[in-house]
């Protein structure tokens, strides 16, 4: 299903084969994103993803837009830490225009001044939507706890200051050196046949040789106590994000400890979930997550309190935390986070838009296509005594952050009982 080339050029093209789908969703992926950032230029990554979109030499922004749209399908792009992604999603019979608009907005954006100051607002603006939205600002300050003065604790939009100093010729140097076809990876998943797409590929992005990759700095200090990052502010509920310094995604205990979050809180039967909302109803919404980069991870876990209740909540929330380092969790626990993590892994890759960001992830992440097979294999093979030693190296006080928006100005109270148990 997974066929993978590399042009000559160092290009690499990746495509998963749905022959019974309509649609095909293609994804052109740059091995860059905000750790790579130098602090003048926080956020440039994400600038320019938004720049790609105001127009070519050949269309305006307005055209960009209207060339997928007017073919029923969609357009967009994110930025993460480690890569970026521009995407379309149409019949596969305008698959040429797909390609077509993404490799003209790859290559030959205008970076117009008009379009730069425009923008420039329009980031601002989100920066500062962000800043008013306690349940997404929560995180940025858990980021900035978790990885204090390195650029994994910036925000990926960056700061009004960065982003008001970033200036054209920035975004020039910042792409030339970065956006070469040996870091750039495209990806097509649905009705496709691989040869086909490697020779439309070739066409559409004659993309020259050359370019070194890019390094970020990595995570070397080590966290030694508990860190708690408070802000008093009117709001109606509690913002409460958890992280614990975790492994990488190199590492082989993210099976076990992925299988340990769907057992404490990504889902309603999860035990976070039964225990502070429905049996004591201390919160509306309690999930816990994984998340792995190339040399570091965080387990984290957020939460929306009532103010009034927080400290119960918060020592009820460690409480649970805390067992599964202590008594472990049952078979039949286990067998249900298998069950459930594969069966979701499956359903989720019916759809060709998941598949592309399947392969586009693996690529860049590891350099190789791990086959959803694979991945089944690993999590199936997970036994109850791998759960308990991934507990009790991760859910330790020296891994422990959080940080909490609240109307409430008891951070003394809350920081007796953030520890485990």
């Amino acid at each position: 299903m997974y066929q993978l080339t590399r042009l000559p050029n160092g290009l690499r093209v990746a495509t998963a084969s749905m022959p019974h789908m309509e649609s095909v969703s293609l994804g052109v992926w740059v091995g860059i994103g905000g750790r790579y950032e130098a602090t003048r230029v926080a956020g440039i990554s994400h600038f320019i993803e938004h720049l790609l979109f105001k127009g070519t030499k050949r269309r305006t922004a307005k055209e960009i837009s209207q060339a997928v749209e007017g073919l029923g399908g969609y357009l967009n792009a994110f930025t993460g830490e480690e890569n970026t992604c521009f995407y379309a999603k149409a019949s596969h019979r305008h698959l040429d225009t797909l390609l077509d608009v993404l490799g003209d907005m790859y290559r030959h954006p205008r970076f117009a001044p008009v379009d730069i100051k425009k923008e420039r607002q329009v980031i601002k603006e989100e920066l500062l939507m962000y800043r008013d939205q306690p349940d997404h600002y929560v995180h940025e300050l858990l980021t900035e706890t978790l990885w204090p003065g390195h650029p994994l604790g910036r925000s990926l939009t960056g700061t009004i200051e960065s982003v008001g100093r970033m200036q054209r010729d920035d975004f020039l140097a910042f792409k030339q050196v970065n956006y070469f076809a040996g870091n750039t990876l495209v990806v097509v998943a649905g009705h496709c046949e691989h040869e086909d797409i490697v020779a439309r590929v070739q066409k559409a992005l004659p993309l020259p040789s050359g370019g070194r990759m890019p390094r970020f700095k990595p995570v070397t200090d080590r966290q030694r106590s508990v860190k708690l990052r408070w802000q008093t502010k009117d709001v109606e509920q509690t913002h409460l994000a958890i992280g614990i310094r975790s492994c990488s995604r190199h590492d082989p205990r993210r099976y076990a400890l992925k299988l340990l979050s769907v057992i404490l809180g990504e889902n309603m039967s999860s035990r976070l979930f039964q225990t502070v909302r429905e049996d004591q109803g201390l919160a509306y919404s309690i999930q816990s997550s994984t998340s792995y980069l190339a040399d570091t991870g965080a387990f984290l876990v957020s939460a929306g309190l009532d103010s009034k209740r927080m400290k119960q909540a918060v020592k009820l929330i460690m409480r649970e935390l805390s067992k599964p380092a202590r008594s472990g969790v049952t078979a039949d626990e286990l067998q249900r986070a298998k069950d459930y993590t594969v069966g979701q892994m499956w359903m989720g890759l019916e759809s060709t838009s998941n598949q592309m960001m399947w392969l586009g992830e693996h690529l860049l992440a590891y350099g190789s296509i791990h086959t959803p097979e694979e991945i089944e294999r690993r999590i199936v093979a997970v036994t109850t005594t791998q759960v308990l030693e991934a507990a009790r190296w991760l859910f330790c006080d020296r891994h422990l952050n959080a940080a909490v928006i609240t109307p409430s100005k008891d951070e003394k109270a809350v920081g007796e009982v953030l520890r485990f148990l």
